[in-house]
């Protein structure tokens, strides 16, 4: 679809998401009126950065079931996640918004080179969790057959990849890390598989070359968030060069986490998604809390798709350590790209002292690579970090879920072993 023709859907869908949420008279209706909107022709895409933003914290102050923008007995489903801090954040589906959702994901694996008559090895969570239902479902729509593995018990997951010979794996990164790891120490081959879409979590440039070393696989990031759908929102082409968005369904911008003032092209930014085709819980320029910046620029795949960057992390998950802003995947792709460490490492901020301290704890390929380390944090994020070097498997695996990378030493005794 050329811009001009997708510019016309999106603002013919935005002018109905704008009239459904007056008429539900809920937060974001009674925001809208509040701004002078009276209806949807009152919005154009351009003025869309004028209208209010949601939150997170409106889920919360309504939760359940406040925002929904349908009658309760048209939910078909609920999904959701702990959300920031633990606080459970839940959201509604219609039957439309799940045939909605595994179109998406469909779209998403066809995107990473799955087709009809693919296998697709699901290692993602099940449950309230969106990602392994989520592209249970998309791999059923595109007509692959799944093996709905979720996470954990990783052994029988390697007897699965062998037996089965998936030729698409999709995980989280951290996991795809430590199923590589497996495979290697079962000595079993894996000639089918080609392509694995890693997501829910940040991960870098130098945690693919990583993953692409132990599986046979082109690694490929996939974006979503429990709130804007689930997993389907965005996912990297064979081309690896950004995550294309489906912007059909998903309105983006990027704006400045201070200001919420649209930021330009290719300048990371808060991700901000606008849902003009969802029913149960559409929404009006929410706020994720994601950094990445946009580009606009034309894809070797033919896409015509805005591409969003890898995201850098949350806005609320930037570390601070004497006075040097940096997000927890930036250290990673220092550490990773040093070639000195094993791909494994854990952040721990010591909150002990009025002076924060970072320590930075890895495990070494040979030798003793503290002091280059130190330098290379130094020279290239310009913060001061104190690396120790643990022995190899002291570091976690990751087995379930995401990969704790940042834990905080407030009080008593170090997270690890050989910390001080």
């Amino acid at each position: 679809m050329s811009p001009d023709e997708r510019a016309a859907l999106q603002r013919h869908r935005l002018w109905g998401l704008v009239d459904r949420l007056l008429a539900a008279d809920g937060v974001q209706g009674r925001r809208l009126k509040e701004a002078g909107v009276g209806g949807g022709s009152d919005v154009t895409l351009a003025g869309l950065r004028e209208l209010p933003f949601t939150t997170k914290q409106d889920l919360w102050d309504n939760y359940p079931f406040g925002m929904l923008a349908v009658p309760r007995d048209q939910v078909a489903a609920v999904h959701g996640s702990s959300g920031t801090r633990g606080r459970p954040t839940l959201v509604a589906y219609t039957k439309a918004d799940l045939d909605l959702w595994a179109a998406m994901c469909a779209r998403s694996l066809s995107c990473a080179g799955a087709s009809p008559g693919s296998v697709v090895h699901n290692a993602y969570g099940y449950g309230l969790f969106t990602g392994g239902i989520g592209i249970h479902q998309g791999a059923v729509a595109l007509g692959a057959t799944v093996v709905p593995m979720s996470g954990g018990m990783t052994d029988r997951q390697v007897r699965m990849l062998a037996d089965l010979r998936p030729d698409v794996l999709t995980c989280t990164p951290a996991y795809a890390l430590r199923l590589g790891e497996a495979v290697a120490e079962a000595g079993v081959e894996l000639p089918a598989l080609k392509a694995g879409l890693f997501g829910a979590e940040p991960w870098s440039e130098e945690l693919r070359a990583a993953i692409e070393d132990v599986l046979p696989v082109k690694a490929m990031d996939i974006y979503g968030l429990s709130e804007v759908i689930g997993p389907g929102v965005a996912t990297e082409c064979l081309e690896q060069d950004g995550l294309h968005v489906n912007e059909d369904h998903f309105i983006v911008e990027a704006v400045d986490p201070s200001s919420g003032v649209p930021v330009e092209d290719g300048t990371p930014g808060e991700l901000v998604f606008t849902t003009p085709t969802k029913q149960a819980l559409p929404l009006l320029r929410y706020r994720t809390g994601d950094i990445a910046s946009l580009n606009r620029g034309e894809c070797d795949c033919g896409r015509t798709l805005v591409r969003m960057s890898k995201v850098l992390g949350r806005a609320d998950d930037m570390l601070v350590v004497k006075g040097v802003n940096v997000y927890p995947s930036e250290v990673e792709r220092v550490l990773l790209g040093s070639g000195l460490v094993r791909p494994h490492y854990q952040l721990v901020v010591d909150r002990r002292s009025p002076a924060a301290r970072l320590l930075v704890a890895c495990e070494a390929l040979s030798g003793d690579p503290r002091a280059e380390l130190a330098h290379r944090l130094h020279e290239s994020l310009g913060l001061t970090a104190e690396v120790f070097v643990l022995p190899a498997g002291t570091v976690p695996r990751t087995e379930v879920g995401k990969a704790v990378r940042v834990v905080s030493w407030e009080d008593g005794g170090p997270p690890l072993r050989g910390l001080s």
